[in-house]
């Protein structure tokens, strides 16, 4: 055994430290509180604090900051994504996060078939650049539009392709590597001459070299014997691929070894052929154990991919309001079987070949339209997140994650898996690449009390025997960390685990790469993040999904970092993650701050957290995360709720007095519109304005209206009389902003045989007061609005909204805030989008024909909360050829684009797709955007009139 020296960090000159690195680097340094709580948690159950964050600006800084730590004998915790599910990716020294600017594709040659890129490169932009020459990386982990290549070499990570295309390791070609000493090496494959003589050369390098040769070649018999035995054996180091069979192959050898050995500065990487067409098959089964017991007979048939997931999966989606997207043939279990072509006929043909071939006819589903197949992939590759929350609303863990066996041995395995689970009163969500042997899980394991983390341990050991006992890996992707590193002498000789410590030693001979992962790992139920806080405080919003538990909503961030997807395709999350590119920004970075909050020895202000609150600061509660998480966190609620004990007894913010105080100050503006127009249309009395209400300077200040909604509406001549009753909501913006919405949807519910009415007071949802914080004035706002709605209510007359942020309000927020009250239910089952109250309660009215085509901005409290099927509907039906924006959030987001400071960070996000798409329409193509905030972003950065569907319709109505 190697003797290796431990890390006692709480001797460090921390601020020595600091100010060496802040002296000798150009990129970022944090060793502040809210840097060291964004980077304490990852994917897994684990959290370690580290003692500092550095984000690289180039190669050089990186090898600058291992200088720094290496004179202060500060271990470094190398990061990619954060996606790591076994802990592999926290640490107590300085972690080196090089996602934000080692994001360079070097080379991509097309002949050669190989791409040379930085460790920060996220898989899918490599993918990108690789299709305009018809190819791919082969390895797709499901969180390929965020991870990062050098975590993918740091874990081996593998994905659904794997089946073809190999792991991580089997597409590495070179890797530029180094050392803690700072030693910089190249290394890949090595022919034996070469090593030889890389063995004699004198230095560090030749020791290396000579080290690695003599623990290959002295230890032939059992590194054949234990390691390589099967494509998704993970676990441990690979050190068969040092055998003279495998090319002396150093740098593959190096993939999978989690950080602990090397820095990685740069990749070359092999690339594949992609097929030009894919089909997918979706086979369904008895339950998951079936369908991994038919694994080997596809196999032979040589799939792309062959993917399993069961029905707890497919429940957890459908309780969070989602659908397949495609009905799944019937079944508990399923296969999902991807196969290519020349063409999408050749695909489909090899699909059905399979399905013969099985006998599956009257079990099997042939996808071959591009959006149906990625509906359906949807479900497996958000699993880790679905999976976390249970249908029934039960909290999964991972923990025991991705274990593998040979594929002809999985179904057995399964099967006794499942026993085990039974044994121990534990349910799992199962999921994976069955066609690699190769299973995910999630379990409901209790890692809050003494007990049940006793129990979690327990398992975990016998899971582990279990899956020896089938010569399978604890780990089939992912790597081990600190989730499975404990448990590999069940796994491994002791002469293996020895010659992993060697291994280890030959580079990082002081163990300061990583310590406490793979060689001397820290136990299994060390670290546990949930022990750091126990029940949450007092809260305003009753969070009835978390048990009414603030902390279990804080739990809900597992890490998985989709809201770290800088281009997420017809989503909304994270819109400033998507401008700034820091964790801070993202959904999970805010999450983890609060949840650091609530442990409170790192961030330890509480709710008066300054680092929470620059965190949420450029939050634009836009709701994006409580549709576009698998597991629903909802930001724009928690920011809420922050901000009000956050400011609870304090001097706010200005613009929590003028934005957050809109109704007010628009129904006083309403006596006198023109003079109030005309102060905030002289730039020199505009400027004061604004720096009084905290506007932004670049802003214009929207003009009132003339006549409000409310008061043209009972001015108008009496309309004949009409059929049911519907009220009719007048939201601030649509009645004192722009009162032309509420006319046109007048005109069109008439046209549909309603009668309208409005309510008989001056009312208001509580909106602004909510999303500054204020949310004691809101309840009281709304309990005002609920007392005039009451008879309404009782008579059970439907209330549609224009504004969609008011409107998912009432369907989302107002039950939250007031969860005693039946009357805030009442009004949330009421309440209709304009659109969809014409499809449930005029189902034969037929829209006006517009005939024309049309640009839609969806507003992102509408695609979080409300949906859009039916505004599709409704304008299919009258004859608008639509196309909906990909552009996610606007950027104006309410008071947000408003808000001095945020000005460049909300033209950003509008210049990313909505501006530019605006400007290239066509003068004849109607620009459509029910959200006022849509509008005003339109109006102000393309200069042009975008409508409310309202308006478009009453346009066919001649109005």
């Amino acid at each position: 055994m190697v003797s290796l020296t431990p890390v006692n960090t709480s001797d460090v000159d921390v601020r020595g430290l600091e100010r060496w690195l802040r002296e000798t680097i150009a990129g970022t340094v944090g060793f502040d509180a809210g840097s060291r709580a964004l980077y304490s948690m990852d994917a897994s159950n684990y959290r370690r604090r580290p003692l500092g964050v550095v984000l690289p600006r180039d190669v050089d800084d990186v090898v600058a900051t291992v200088a720094a730590c290496r004179e202060f004998g500060v271990p470094v915790v190398p990061r990619g994504g954060g996606t790591s599910i076994a802990g592999n990716a926290t640490g107590e020294g300085v972690v080196i996060d090089t996602s934000r600017h080692l994001t360079r594709i070097l080379q991509l040659d097309p002949d050669r078939r190989v791409a040379r890129v930085q460790p920060g490169v996220v898989l899918d932009d490599l993918r990108a650049a690789a299709a305009r020459y018809g190819l791919t990386f082969g390895p797709d982990p499901s969180t390929r539009s965020r991870c990062t290549l050098g975590g993918m070499i740091g874990n081996n990570a593998c994905g659904s392709h794997s089946v073809a295309w190999g792991t991580t390791a089997d597409n590495v070609e070179e890797l530029d590597v180094l050392l803690y000493d700072g030693t910089r090496l190249r290394v890949g494959p090595v022919p034996r001459a070469e090593l030889d003589r890389l063995a004699a050369r004198p230095g560090r390098a030749g020791q290396v070299y000579a080290a690695l040769r003599d623990l290959a070649y002295r230890n032939l018999a059992v590194i054949r014997q234990e390691l390589g035995r099967f494509g998704r054996q993970v676990s441990g180091y690979g050190l068969h691929h040092l055998l003279p069979e495998h090319g002396h192959h150093v740098a593959r050898a190096l993939v999978g070894t989690e950080g602990t050995c090397v820095t990685v500065l740069e990749a070359t990487v092999r690339l594949v052929e992609a097929p030009r067409a894919r089909a997918l098959l979706v086979l369904g089964f008895a339950d998951d154990v079936a369908a991994a017991r038919a694994v080997p007979e596809l196999l032979p048939l040589r799939p792309l991919t062959v993917e399993g997931i069961d029905d707890l999966l497919v429940e957890a989606l459908l309780a969070r309001g989602r659908r397949p997207g495609v009905a799944l043939p019937d079944g508990r279990g399923w296969l999902f079987v991807e196969v290519g072509g020349d063409s999408p006929e050749e695909a489909v043909d090899r699909a059905r070949q399979i399905t013969a071939a099985l006998g599956r006819q009257g079990s099997a589903l042939v996808v071959s339209d591009p959006a149906e197949q990625r509906a359906l992939w949807r479900i497996r590759e958000e699993g880790a997140g679905l999976a976390t929350r249970m249908a029934d609303g039960s909290e999964a863990w991972p923990g025991w994650e991705d274990a593998a066996v040979p594929p002809e041995r999985l179904g057995d395995y399964l099967r006794d898996f499942k026993a085990l689970l039974a044994r121990h009163g534990r349910r799992g969500v199962t999921y994976g690449h069955f066609g690699e042997g190769c299973v995910h899980v999630r379990i409901d394991f209790d890692l809050i009390t003494p007990a049940g983390v006793a129990g979690f341990r327990r398992f975990l050991e016998e899971a582990a025997d279990l899956v020896v006992r089938y010569g399978g890996s604890l780990s089939g992707e992912h790597g081990d960390g600190q989730a499975r590193a404990e448990l590999l002498p069940r796994m491994y000789s002791r002469d293996v685990i020895e010659l992993f410590e060697r291994f280890k030693a030959i580079w990082d001979p002081d163990d300061r790469m990583n310590p406490g992962v793979v060689v001397r790992p820290h136990q299994v139920d060390d670290h546990l993040r949930f022990a750091a806080v126990g029940r949450g405080p007092r809260t305003v919003f009753a969070y009835p999904d978390d048990g009414g538990d603030f902390a279990a909503a804080m739990r809900r961030c597992v890490g998985v970092g989709k809201c770290r997807d800088a281009h997420p395709p017809g989503g909304v999350m994270c819109p400033s993650y998507q401008v700034t590119r820091e964790e801070k920004h993202s959904t999970r970075g805010r999450a983890h701050l609060l949840y650091e909050m609530l442990a409170g020895d790192l961030v330890t202000a509480g709710w008066r957290s300054p680092e929470v609150r620059e965190a949420l600061d450029l939050c634009l509660a836009c709701k994006g995360c409580k549709s576009d998480c698998p597991v629903n966190v909802d930001m724009a609620t928690y920011k809420a709720e922050f901000l009000h004990h956050h400011y609870a007894g304090r001097v706010r913010p200005l613009s929590h007095y003028s934005m957050g105080w809109l109704p007010v100050w628009a129904r006083l503006a309403s006596v006198a519109p023109g003079l109030v127009n005309a102060v905030t249309g002289r730039p020199a009395l505009a400027r004061v304005v604004k720096r009084l209400g905290g506007v932004a300077p670049e802003r214009d200040i929207p003009r009132f209206a003339d006549q409000p909604f409310t008061r043209w509406f009972r001015r108008r001549p009496a309309p004949a009389p009409a059929g049911r009753t519907v009220l009719l909501w007048p939201d601030t913006f649509t009645n004192h902003l722009d009162p032309g919405v509420g006319r046109a949807a007048v005109a069109v519910l008439e046209d549909a045989g309603f009668r309208v009415v409005l309510p008989e007071r001056p009312v208001c949802c509580g909106l602004t007061w909510v999303s500054t914080g204020q949310l004691g004035i809101a309840r009281r706002v709304m309990r005002r609005t609920l007392d005039t709605l009451g008879p309404v209510l009782d008579a059970g007359v439907p209330v549609v909204g224009l504004e969609p942020s008011c409107t998912a309000l009432f369907r989302s927020d107002l039950p939250e805030l007031l969860p005693g009250d039946a009357r805030a239910r009442a009004l949330a089952e009421r309440t209709y989008t304009f659109a969809g109250f014409l499809a449930e309660h005029a189902p034969d009215w037929a829209p006006p024909r517009l005939d024309r085509p049309a640009i839609t901005q969806v507003h992102c409290h509408q695609h979080a909360v409300l949906g859009t099927a039916a505004e599709e509907e409704l304008l299919r039906r009258a004859g608008v050829a639509n196309q909906r924006l990909d552009s996610g959030c606007c950027g104006l987001a309410g008071d947000f684009g408003f808000e001095r400071g945020h000005y460049e960070v909300s033209m950003a996000l509008a210049e990313r797709v909505l501006l530019p798409a605006v400007r290239a329409a066509d003068p004849g193509t109607l620009v459509l955007a029910d959200g006022f905030s849509c509008r005003t972003q339109i109006a102000q950065g393309a200069g042009r009139r975008a409508l409310h569907l309202a308006e478009a319709l009453a346009l066919g109505l001649g109005r």
